[in-house]
C-alpha cells in the first residue's frame, strides 16, 4: 500500500475524458540515453507521439504518415499506420519477432499552421541528424512545440475573422455597407467563437453560437445604417458573408487529397466533419434569418469598369486569404504569402467566370491549380508547409453562400431552388481538391506515386 502511494505521488492521472498521455513517465531509459539505443516500445511511441500531434495540426493522413516513417526509418524499425480524423492506430516493428502497437486519440480537430510548420522542422533535423538525439532532447523539444499557445488574442482573430469575411463579401458582389456590415458581424462571430473554444465548448454548440452572434451583430449594423444613412432593406441579403467564417476549409481540402492517396478512413472522415459544420452552421444562419425576417438575394453589386473591379478583386481576395490565413494561426509572413497566391489564383478564377463566361467549376479546378503550382515554388524557396499556402489560398473560393441558400431554399420547401444551388456548388467543391491533387502529382514526386 505505501509503495503505491509513493507512485501515486509522483504519477499523476489525467481527468480529462480523453485522458493526456505523461510521455516522460511511460519511458524507463533514462534522458541520456540515445534515441537509437532506446526500446522498441519507447521508439514506437516516439513514431506515435510524433503522428499524433502533426494530425493536431489539421494535415492530412499522408503527411502524418510521412513523418511517421521517416522517424521509424531514421531510429531503425517500420511502422504501420491507420490513420483518421482524430486519431491513430499504428504498429512498430523491430527485430526477432517484435512489434509493438497503439492507439492514441485527439479530443477534437484544430488547425495550427505555426505548429504545423514547426513539427515538420523537426521532423527534418531528425532525420538530418540521423536520429541522433537523447531521449531527453526529443522530449524537450516535442514538449516545446506542444505548449506552444496560439499565436495571436481571441480579438485578433476576431479583427481577422472580419478581415477575410468583409474581402469574401465584396468578391462575391457587395458593396461597401455589406463589407462594412459583414466586418463587424465576423469579427464578433469569430471573437465569439474563439472564447467559446477556450471553455472547450462542444463543436456544435460553438458554431450555431458563433454563426448566430455574427448574422445578429450584421442585423444591427445595417439597422444604424438604414435610420442613419438610408440603406434600402436589399442590403441586408449580405448577412450570409458574415457567417463565412466557419467554412471548413482544412477538412474539406484534406479529404480531398487523402482520398486521392486512398487514405478512405481518414478522407471520409474528415468530409463527414465538414459536412458537419455546414449542416450546423447553414441551420444556424437559418434560424436567425427566420427569427429577424431575412432572407438571401442577389446582393447589391457596384458597377466598375473591369480594370478596377480586377484591381479591388486582387485586393480583397489577398485581404480574404490573409485574413483566414491568421485564422489558421499562420505566422504573418507565411499569412502574407499564402495572401499573394490566393489573390492571384482567385482574381484568375473570378476573371475567367466574368469575363470569358468559363463555368464556375472549371474556373474553381484552374484556379485551385495554379494556387498549388505556385505553392510549390514558395514551399522550396522559404520551407512553409503547402498545406499552409494552398489551403488558406482556396478556402475563398469554397462557395459559402451557394451551400447557405441552397439549406435556406430546401428549408422553405423549395425544393427545385434549393437543388440547384446545392448541386452548384458540390461541382465547385468537387472542382478545388482536384485542382490541388493534379498540382501535386506534377510536382512532388512522393505524392506522385502510389508507393
Amino acid at each position: 500500500m505505501k509503495e503505491n502511494n509513493r507512485l501515486d505521488e509522483h504519477h499523476h492521472l489525467s481527468s480529462h475524458h480523453h485522458m493526456r498521455i505523461q510521455w516522460k513517465d511511460f519511458f524507463k531509459s533514462t534522458d541520456d540515453t540515445m534515441a537509437k539505443d532506446a526500446t522498441l516500445v519507447e521508439k514506437g511511441s516516439i513514431v506515435g507521439r510524433v503522428g499524433i500531434m502533426l494530425l493536431s495540426c489539421g494535415t492530412g493522413a499522408w503527411r502524418v504518415r510521412e513523418s511517421m516513417d521517416t522517424i521509424a526509418r531514421t531510429l531503425g524499425i517500420t511502422c504501420s499506420a491507420d490513420i483518421g480524423l482524430t486519431s491513430i492506430e499504428y504498429t512498430c516493428f523491430g527485430i526477432e519477432n517484435h512489434s509493438y502497437s497503439q492507439t492514441l486519440s485527439l479530443p477534437s480537430s484544430g488547425v495550427n499552421m505555426i505548429k504545423l510548420n514547426e513539427m515538420e522542422k523537426f521532423v527534418r533535423q531528425f532525420e538530418a541528424g540521423r536520429g541522433h538525439w537523447t531521449i531527453g532532447q526529443i522530449h524537450r523539444r516535442l514538449n516545446e512545440i506542444n505548449n506552444m499557445k496560439s499565436n495571436y488574442a481571441a480579438y485578433i482573430k476576431g479583427l481577422a475573422s472580419g478581415l477575410a469575411c468583409a474581402g469574401f463579401i465584396f468578391l462575391l458582389g457587395g458593396g461597401i455597407p455589406e463589407v462594412i456590415c459583414t466586418f463587424f458581424g465576423a469579427g464578433v462571430g469569430n471573437y465569439t467563437r474563439a472564447i467559446l473554444g477556450k471553455r472547450k465548448l462542444t463543436l456544435v454548440g460553438n458554431t450555431s453560437i458563433a454563426v448566430a452572434c455574427a448574422c445578429l451583430v450584421y442585423y444591427l449594423c445595417f439597422l444604424l445604417g438604414h435610420f442613419f444613412l438610408g440603406l434600402s432593406l436589399a442590403h441586408t441579403y449580405g448577412y450570409i458573408g458574415a457567417m463565412l467564417f466557419v467554412i471548413p476549409g482544412f477538412p474539406f481540402i484534406t479529404s480531398g487529397l487523402d482520398m486521392a492517396k486512398l487514405d478512405m478512413r481518414s478522407g471520409l472522415e474528415r468530409l463527414t466533419y465538414a459536412v458537419l459544420v455546414i449542416i450546423v452552421a447553414t441551420m444556424s444562419g437559418w434560424a436567425v434569418a427566420m427569427l429577424l425576417a431575412l432572407h438571401p438575394g442577389d446582393l447589391v453589386t457596384p458597377k466598375l469598369d473591369p480594370f478596377t473591379l480586377t484591381i479591388l478583386r486582387l485586393i480583397a481576395s489577398f485581404c480574404g486569404v490573409f485574413g483566414f490565413s491568421i485564422m489558421f494561426n499562420s505566422s504573418l509572413k507565411m499569412a502574407a504569402s499564402a495572401g499573394v497566391l490566393g489573390s492571384i489564383a482567385n482574381t484568375l478564377r473570378l476573371s475567367l467566370v466574368g469575363f470569358l463566361a468559363v463555368p464556375g467549376g472549371a474556373a474553381a479546378f484552374l484556379g485551385a491549380l495554379v494556387s498549388g503550382l505556385l505553392a510549390s515554388i514558395v514551399r522550396h524557396r522559404l520551407g512553409y508547409p503547402r498545406i499552409a499556402l494552398t489551403v488558406p489560398s482556396i478556402v475563398i473560393m469554397v462557395p459559402g453562400m451557394y451551400l447557405y441558400r441552397g439549406v435556406f431554399n430546401l428549408g422553405m420547401s423549395e425544393v427545385g431552388n434549393g437543388a440547384s444551388w446545392v448541386v452548384e456548388a458540390l461541382i465547385i467543391v468537387i472542382a478545388l481538391p482536384l485542382g490541388l491533387i493534379v498540382a501535386r502529382i506534377l510536382t512532388d514526386p512522393k505524392f506522385r506515386h502510389a508507393e
